[in-house]
């Protein structure tokens, strides 16, 4: 990796500037924090503790994580600062994540988060600390660009594809991005980690974190149980409305799951085998019904068309109608070609040049113009 590949996406040389960097324990954050104070700047790490409910057990590591931020700010030579948005984080993004389940959606709090918490909670503390930037270790990227006499902030995808996380940035907006710097929009995930062992950070070879954003990885419906109570209900076969099992809520299933409805090895329709997998395909809330189909393939779990309302464009301007862009419907899903059919300021329609397979109510749909995030918004 050269230096010159870590400059081409706007990092340039510090000359003194005041960067606050989101410290979360992790190899990505860490190296983002390095090479930033390699570069100039004048770099403090913010450690953020986002949940409190049972932060005593298994699966938020919080103080670990808090040791391991310690450590990599000593070996770098930067000070670290630490702060709690646990109420901001359980007014903002938990109690809405709660809300979505709860009306049978499949939110994203990772894009919450990433809005509410990182770029807004986060942002306003760095600035009150005196920073004239912040920066976090996601794989993305921003440049300023000008056309036709407007200047713009462009959220970009990440050099490396395969960690890209531009999807969960798309709520960003203008002031946002004019503030954020992401170190490693041009750096490979690879290499991130020899970086990190070659200055002797021992977290080079730490385990990436999965699972809620802050709340960390956990038997998710046993979780979600501790918030919403059971509400048991019928499980019926779209295709002849037959009862094939039960379920204990609605809000516990998401469009397209497989695993977890225990309806194995009851037989279809005639058109499919006896054994045939049985997918998630609808939700009737008012009737507490959860709706599957037997086949991976089945038409009800593809859609060439979707909805998407609560709508942000990083540029503050909608995309045109009638051209051809790329869209995520969900994050692991390649970029998938696509128009907008109709945008207002309330809803968008999008049309895909093939079926795509299980679009999830609740999810985000996030529309690119080469490697150029242009936003997106919750599918309905």
């Amino acid at each position: 990796m050269s230096k010159d590949g870590v400059l081409k996406e706007g990092m340039k040389d510090g000359e003194g500037m005041k960067v606050v960097v989101g410290m979360s324990g992790g190899v990505d954050s860490s190296v983002a924090a390095l090479l930033l104070k390699q570069h100039g700047y004048e770099v403090t790490g913010l450690f953020m503790k986002n949940w409190e409910d049972d932060d005593d057990d298994e699966y938020c590591s919080t103080r670990q994580d808090l040791v391991d931020v310690a450590s990599v700010c000593d070996v770098i030579g930067m000070d670290l600062e630490v702060v709690n948005f646990s109420k901001e984080y359980k007014d903002r993004v938990f109690a809405d994540f709660l809300r979505e389940y709860e009306a049978g959606r499949t939110p994203n709090p990772d894009i919450l988060c990433n809005s509410e918490i990182k770029f807004k909670a986060f942002l306003d503390h760095a600035m009150q600390l005196g920073a004239d930037k912040i920066a976090t270790g996601h794989y993305a990227g921003v440049r300023e660009w000008t056309s036709d006499g407007r200047t713009e902030f462009q959220l970009l995808k990440a050099e490396d594809g395969t960690k890209d996380q531009s999807y969960f940035l798309y709520r960003l907006n203008q002031a946002q991005l004019s503030k954020t710097i992401f170190p490693l929009g041009s750096v490979y995930k690879r290499d991130v980690r020899a970086i990190a062992e070659k200055a002797g950070i021992h977290v080079h070879d730490k385990k990436d974190s999965t699972g809620i954003c802050f709340i960390g990885e956990r038997p998710f419906r046993e979780f979600l149980m501790r918030y919403l109570p059971t509400k048991p209900g019928e499980i019926r076969s779209l295709d002849d409305n037959r009862v094939i099992g039960e379920h204990q809520g609605l809000m516990y299933h998401t469009i397209g799951q497989r695993k977890g409805l225990h309806i194995g090895g009851i037989k279809g329709n005639d058109n499919a085998g006896d054994h045939d997998a049985w997918y998630v395909a609808g939700k009737d809330m008012q009737a507490n019904v959860l709706y599957a189909v037997q086949n991976h393939a089945h038409p009800a779990l593809q859609r060439e068309r979707l909805k998407a309302i609560d709508l942000n464009w990083i540029a503050g301007r909608a995309p045109r109608t009638n051209w051809v862009y790329t869209a995520k419907p969900r994050y692991r899903t390649p970029d998938q070609p696509c128009e907008v059919d109709a945008v207002s300021a309330d809803e968008a329609e999008i049309a895909f040049a093939a079926p795509q397979w299980a679009v999830t109510p609740g999810q985000s749909v996030v529309l690119y113009e080469s490697r150029v995030c242009l936003g997106g918004g919750i599918i309905l």
